[in-house]
């Protein structure tokens, strides 16, 4: 770019500094690698900027991890001889996957990884690092297949729940496989003085090692033909009688915590697919799962019974275009009806998409899902992992996404929604949010707020949805570093910019979100004018001007002086929540709070009266009851209150004498 002036000062950039076209040019204060422009970095620094750049950058890194000379002092890094000899960075909190790079630090011969919180696979390349002797990724998140690596290598991958049902070591080489065993006597090579003797002894070798192999192929295949003899037709007596007996389910199945169990334990069926056996596992938290569908061991958090496929197909009249719903990043939402008439939203993952970070959503959605209830968050009713398919089934929510109803309401010949349903529907979703960041027993960001992702019941009662991208919130106002996910024009500038993430920026986006109700304008629009296609950026300059304030409020709305003061609230409020700095904006308590009075108006009573309604409250209760009922003149059957103890039975008719309070939820 032929700028005039590019400024690049106190920043974190790595690396080198590349030869710009501006004329005028600042970069100073940032952790490059050389100080001429153009300049290369050293190799080593190039693989473990690469291998940092997957780890997100985290700032402890960044500090330390300045110049040309990794052997300088950077933190968890060893040098011998002026070469890496190991990365130890273990309980570090990192986050994000392992880099191919690494795996050009040829004198690497550890990396301690361990307690971590690492995802993905481990490079396949890492298998070329010759001097590896430790490879330490324990306590992480590594995705299966584990790469097969030397036998000298010591890997350990213990406490990656998504390896559990993999050995707890990858596969190594056969020694016989090793191609450096058994060439170093050649019959060429003359091994004695006397030629005779030498050609003796190879005869003598040549016969040991024909007759070992000869025995090392015949004895195996030997006893694997008289054990198939034997076994097989046992096999199949036994499967057939078992066939006729029981039917082997198609799908894992977790029959939730019984209270009368006396082991109180979760119970777990698991079906194979390819043969129908069928195994049950016991135990009080997860259980995994061979997926035969895509060939890795997964962990599904027991909570919620699983549905079984062929019953969503049935609902869906097999997944029908006419029951389509809508369709989302990584699948289609179909209508369904299970047979006791509970209408359901059947989200379908399709087979293109089942990545790792869709299954990490996938399981996302599940695990929050199962621990957090409220009634403005969407309920998960099931989900079914069956083969290739990865399904959540959601309580059915009839009028659809806020987004239809505020920006596609005429091409869908909808009714516009009124300002009393607007300000219903925020106050619905703050007090959702505020649930999830306050709350609930732990702290979550949602990180995907947005109109599409608030849905509407028959009563226009809003319930946010769509929790694939949850992060749990980390104590206090310390923030957490991940990768950048959500929707452009929702996302917080400092999260967009640094990848850092508190729970305000859920605020920011829900105050995009009012910002939509009182317009009617998409939060990102490339249709509009340039100065109004941000919705954020543009409304910042118009809210504090009640004539462009007035101009800028939905068309649809019948804007009257009473309507405009709630208004101008909410516009103050949408400001305060889409603030720049995180700790300018409010949390979203304060947003329930100003809502709140808006929705549902109320007024004290005066009271100094003594009496109201006809009834004096100063009279025992029993002649108070007399009074109400004759001041309202109708003929209720009067309860004796004299002995009211008596009249409240211990416990109702018809419950268990064993009925606690376990039984109850």
């Amino acid at each position: 770019m032929p700028l005039e002036h590019l400024d690049l000062n106190n920043n974190q950039l790595m690396g080198p500094i590349p030869k710009f076209k501006a004329a005028k040019l600042s970069c100073t204060s940032n952790p490059f690698c050389q100080s001429t422009a153009g300049a290369a970095c050293a190799p080593e620094v190039m693989a473990l900027l690469e291998f940092l750049d997957g780890l997100n950058y985290p700032e402890r890194l960044i500090s330390s991890w300045t110049g040309n000379d990794p052997c300088s002092s950077w933190i968890g890094v060893t040098c011998v001889s002026s070469k890496v000899y190991s990365i130890a960075l273990p309980n570090f909190n990192l986050s994000g996957t392992l880099s191919p790079s690494v795996a050009n630090l040829a004198s690497l011969h550890q990396i301690k990884l361990g307690g971590n919180n690492l995802s993905g696979q481990i490079p396949t390349n890492w298998t070329n690092l010759t001097s590896l002797k430790t490879l330490d990724l324990s306590d992480n998140n590594i995705y299966p297949p584990v790469p097969k690596f030397s036998r000298t290598v010591d890997v350990v991958i213990a406490g990656n729940p998504l390896l559990t049902g993999d050995k707890s070591k990858p596969d190594t080489p056969s020694p016989n496989n090793n191609p450096s065993s058994g060439s170093s006597d050649s019959p060429d090579t003359p091994s004695s003085p006397t030629k005779g003797t030498g050609s003796s002894v190879e005869s003598t070798k040549q016969k040991s090692t024909k007759r070992s192999t000869f025995v090392a192929i015949v004895a195996p295949v030997a006893s694997v033909a008289v054990v198939a003899f034997l076994i097989i037709p046992l096999s199949i007596y036994y499967c057939k009688k078992r066939k006729d007996t029981f039917q082997a389910p198609s799908s894992l199945v977790i029959h939730p915590r019984d209270p009368s169990d006396s082991d109180n334990m979760v119970k777990i069926v698991v079906a194979n697919h390819t043969n129908g056996s069928t195994s049950t596992v016991t135990g009080s938290g997860s259980a995994s799962r061979n997926s035969s569908g895509i060939g890795e061991s997964h962990v599904i958090e027991a909570g919620n019974l699983v549905i079984s496929v062929q019953v969503l197909r049935n609902v869906t009249k097999n997944f029908a275009s006419e029951n389509e719903l809508g369709r989302g990043g990584f699948g289609v939402v179909y209508k369904g009806e299970l047979d006791d008439g509970t209408k359901i939203a059947v989200k379908r993952m399709e087979a293109g998409v089942i990545s790792n970070k869709a299954f990490d959503e996938f399981q996302a959605e599940i695990a929050v899902l199962s621990k957090v209830r409220h009634r403005h968050l969407v309920s998960l009713l099931g989900y079914s992992i069956e083969g290739n398919e990865r399904i959540l089934v959601y309580e059915y929510m009839p009028q659809g996404a806020l987004s239809k109803h505020l920006f596609h309401w005429k091409s869908l010949k909808l009714e516009p929604l009124s300002w009393k349903r607007r300000l219903n529907i925020a106050l619905d979703v703050a007090r959702g949010v505020e649930y999830l960041h306050n709350l609930a027993h732990r702290s979550f960001i949602h990180r995907d707020l947005k109109s599409s992702n608030i849905l509407l019941g028959d009563d226009f009662r809003a319930k946010v949805s769509d929790f694939g991208l949850v992060k749990l919130a980390p104590d206090g106002e310390k923030s957490v570093v991940t990768r950048l996910a959500g929707t452009f024009g929702y996302l917080a500038p400092e999260y967009a910019v640094t990848g850092k993430i508190t729970t305000k920026a859920d605020v920011f986006s829900f105050g995009v979100v009012l910002m939509e109700l009182l317009t009617g304008l998409m939060a990102l629009d490339e249709d509009r004018p340039e100065e109004s296609q941000y919705l954020a950026a543009w409304f910042w300059h118009i809210k504090s001007d009640k004539q462009k304030l007035r101009a800028a409020v939905d068309p649809a709305l019948d804007v009257k002086d009473e309507t405009f003061e709630s208004i101008s609230i909410i516009a103050e409020l949408a400001g305060h929540c889409t603030a720049r700095e995180p700790g300018q904006r409010p949390d979203m308590s304060h947003a329930v709070n100003v809502l709140a009075p808006l929705v549902e108006k109320w007024k004290p009573l005066n009271d100094d009266m003594e009496e109201y309604c006809g009834i004096d409250y100063s009279l025992p209760l029993n002649q108070m009851v007399k009074g109400w009922q004759e001041a309202e003149g109708k003929d209720f059957s009067y309860v004796d209150l004299e002995d009211s103890k008596s009249s409240i039975p211990a416990r109702p008719t018809g419950f268990a004498e064993s009925f606690t309070s376990a039984d109850g939820r």
